[in-house]
């Protein structure tokens, strides 16, 4: 019975909708902003450092025909071959060089260990290179001083924000709102119209997942549905009000916040194997749960994150939140400080990595060697707002045994008590954990007393400086020093000078949340859209450089960004107003002339959505009837006595929503790795939605599907009157798909239940449990 097991999934789910996507759904072409921010950050500095004046056009003395200063060069290779083997380090040659695997490159000293994983690790991903053509002086020089190529006053996303004139639609009864007109101008602009509504128990289904991430119950939709033939407008309006108060909004938005934020609970490989924890980053997660449930203004959420301990606070739990809050900057994952005579940079490279592309969409982190290649940032732009971070204080605690990944750090010790009480002798334990293995070893080093409630983050240092220009992006190559600032390409904010004394990150709050900053709202919105359509209006939407895509919907897009600020900054309020228009409450039926918009980037339709990792397991524990909607702990502190006792490991089952899961870099839960979750090194504003045979085997034999399958069998024969299989099988298409089976359904699904019935299942009922919970119906929104 075992092997013709998934066989028998396979065939029963295809009966109710469960047809494969083959290949990627990911969008193809350019190279994406992480890539991109990979490489500037992590592999154009190393190759500075350590290759180019030996393999590069200015060198003295080409070695071995080898060009690094190129792509091509890269790809192309020397006199031993190509350098590289994209996707392949083991087979690469750059990788054995720098291992000294029979090449040995440096030649008069090896790459610390950290250097030879982070090449590893861009091999590995593909060797991404954002490097076209020749090369420039400024990839020798990188201290150079020229013009960018890109004059601030032609792209589009530095140009001052205004509200565009909205369309005149001459009494036309389709817009809801004034966003349908800018999407109704644009369509008929070509001569198109949009598709119908969708149904409302499309719409209701549509609305939960988006506003809280979780199904409606098949009583809620019919409510709906009753509702709407009344008066659809107005139940709509009252259905995303009821939805955006319930506090699962927070949990479901938080969850997309903390993608951007790299939010994890562990450092990732260092490069030395190990993978110490943050056993206090659970209470940034909180925070943004917070603070979007409470609709917190968006300006006052960044000036928390970035300068929370510079603010006034009224009360000691809103200092303590405060200081939460600027865990923002401190959640990197960080190199080992070992050998790394870069280490205070490289953490600065992420805090302006993070305010770069994760608040105003443009990849800053990309002039830490030369003036950036494409957008209006220079060097000294970098060097301007990294002196703002080197004159403040990173928080992170112990990260490591004997400080070999991250020399340990002061903390912020909070005022008020923690949430849950510590048990007797509690020691504040960070677990350093194996890469390879995955296993645990606790450290049990605190200089606090038993129970301090404590917080990462960042403070301004006794002795704040300006920072130097580091030559070639080499902290041990130093030029002259920048004044503290901003960017000097973006005009309009009128932030107050930084005194001597000050680090400036408060002003670097101000100046980023300043009504006049061109992209601090528009990046929000655009996130926001994209949530709720599943692309944004910029389809790159931690790029809105030159590298990335143009607004398909320019004047919509400021429309959007205008709005969110006249209206006090709300994140709900503009949900809101999206969620209500009508281009949002459209069918998912393509229309007849979608075939010559295949990207639906006219809006003419809603695009069909996957669920995500979080969505899709929280969906198989609520129709299992194991979800529970308490706030989960979750985390590593709170899994104390696993880590102090060293039983087990990190991820340990749990029936809260997937948000309050233990996120650990290098070891993600396993309940969601399948399903395109990010690395939670980088900013990353959109996952990649992807299909391949992982996700089929996870759905297949996961114990955690499988137990959910059990669960909701047990459930199903235990609630539904009588033994008649026909009316269970009924039930379990109304819990799982909320609509009435065919007549033909469920015959299927009793022949698949005879099967297994034949196969001596403890529950046969669990294998059409899981069939149900495998089918495309269950996985998209739509």
């Amino acid at each position: 019975m075992a092997r013709i097991l998934p066989a028998l999934i396979c065939a029963a789910a295809a009966t109710v909708g469960f047809v494969p996507r083959c290949g990627a759904e990911s969008p193809a072409g350019k190279l994406g902003a992480a890539d991109r921010a990979f490489f500037e950050n992590r592999i154009r500095p190393l190759l500075s450092q350590h290759c180019l004046s030996c393999h590069s056009a200015r060198a003295k003395e080409l070695g071995g025909k080898l060009l690094l200063d190129t792509k091509d060069g890269v790809l192309q290779g020397g006199e031993s071959g190509p350098a590289v083997v994209p996707g392949e380090p083991d087979n690469s040659l750059l990788i054995q060089a720098v291992r000294y695997d029979g090449l040995e490159m440096p030649p008069d000293r090896p790459l610390p260990p950290a250097a030879v994983a982070v090449l590893e690790d861009w091999v590995r991903r593909g060797a991404p290179d954002p490097r076209e053509g020749k090369a420039s002086e400024s990839e020798s020089e990188s201290e150079s001083e020229s013009e960018t190529s890109e004059n601030p006053s032609s792209l589009w996303s530095l140009a001052r924000l205004t509200a565009p004139p909205i369309p005149a639609m001459f009494d036309s009864p389709w817009p809801l709102d004034p966003i349908d007109r800018f999407v109704l101008a644009k369509l008929q602009c070509v001569g198109l119209a949009p598709a119908e509504d969708a149904a409302p128990r499309v719409l209701v289904r549509r609305l939960y997942y988006d506003l809280i991430g979780l199904p409606p119950t098949l009583s809620e939709v019919e409510a709906f549905e009753a509702a709407c033939r009344v008066d659809r407008r107005r139940a709509t309006e009252q259905l995303v009000d009821e939805l955006l108060a319930r506090p699962q909004f927070g949990e479901r938005w938080g969850r997309h916040w903390l993608d951007v934020a790299r939010y994890a609970e562990s450092n990732g490989n260092d490069g030395l194997g190990r993978n110490p924890t943050f056993p206090h980053a659970w209470r940034y997660r909180d925070y943004v749960i917070a603070a979007l449930n409470d609709d917190v203004p968006y300006n006052r959420f960044v000036q928390e994150q970035l300068a929370g301990d510079l603010l006034p606070a009224d009360s000691p739990e809103q200092r303590d939140r405060q200081l939460v809050a600027t865990g923002f900057l401190a959640l990197a994952s960080k190199p080992a400080k070992a050998m790394n005579n870069n280490f205070p940079m490289d953490v600065v490279a992420d805090q302006i990595d993070v305010v770069g592309r994760g608040l105003m969409g443009i990849s800053v982190a990309c002039a830490r060697c030369h003036d950036h290649k494409f957008d209006p940032v220079p060097t000294r732009d970098y060097y301007a707002l990294a002196g703002i971070f080197t004159s403040s204080e990173t928080m992170w605690g112990v990260a490591g045994h004997e400080g070999l990944t991250a020399p340990p750090t002061d903390l912020h010790v909070l005022t008020t008590p923690a949430k849950v009480p510590p048990p007797d002798g509690f020691i504040e334990t960070v677990v350093l954990l194996e890469s390879n293995t995955g296993k645990p070893k606790a450290i049990p080093k605190s200089k606090w007393a038993v129970g301090t409630p404590l917080a990462m983050g960042v403070r301004d240092r006794d002795k704040v400086a300006d920072c130097k220009l580091n030559l070639k992006g080499d902290a041990q190559k130093l030029g002259e020093p920048v004044p503290r600032g901003f960017l000097s390409a973006i005009a309009g904010p009128d932030t107050a000078a930084i005194e001597p004394g000050q680090s400036g990150r408060l002003q670097l709050a101000q100046w980023v949340t300043d009504p006049r900053h061109p992209l601090t709202a528009r990046v929000m919105a655009n996130r926001i859209w994209l949530h709720l359509f599943g692309e944004g209006i910029v389809r790159t939407p931690d790029d809105f450089g030159v590298y990335g895509e143009a607004p398909t919907h320019p004047e919509l897009l400021d429309h959007l960004a205008a709005r969110f600020i006249q209206e006090g900054w709300s994140v709900k309020r503009l949900i809101r107003a999206v969620a209500l228009s009508r281009v949002y409450q459209l069918s998912s039926d393509a229309p007849e002339w979608a075939a010559s918009d295949e990207e639906n980037r006219l809006l003419g339709w809603h695009s069909r959505r996957r669920l995500d990792a979080e969505a899709l397991r929280d969906s198989m524990l609520q129709v299992s009837g194991q979800l529970d909607l308490r706030p989960g702990d979750g985390s590593i502190v709170r899994h104390r006595d696993i880590l102090v006792n060293l039983a087990g490991n990190l991820h340990q089952p749990s029936r809260h929503r997937s948000v309050y899961l233990c996120y650990l870099r290098s070891s993600p839960p396993p309940e969601l790795a399948a399903f395109d979750l990010p690395d939670f090194v980088a900013v990353l504003g959109r996952r990649a939605v992807t299909t391949n045979p992982a996700q089929a085997l996870h759905l297949f034999n996961n114990p955690f599907v499988v137990e959910q399958a059990k669960a909701m069998a047990s459930r199903a024969t235990s609630d539904s009157a009588g033994n008649d299989p026909s009316e269970i099988a009924r039930h379990l298409f109304r819990r799982v798909l909320l609509r009435d089976p065919t007549s033909d359904e469920v015959a299927d699904a009793l022949q698949l239940l005879a099967v297994a019935d034949a196969g001596s299942q403890d529950n046969p009922w669990s294998v059409v449990c899981q069939a149900l919970l495998i089918t495309n119906e269950f996985r998209y929104i739509d």
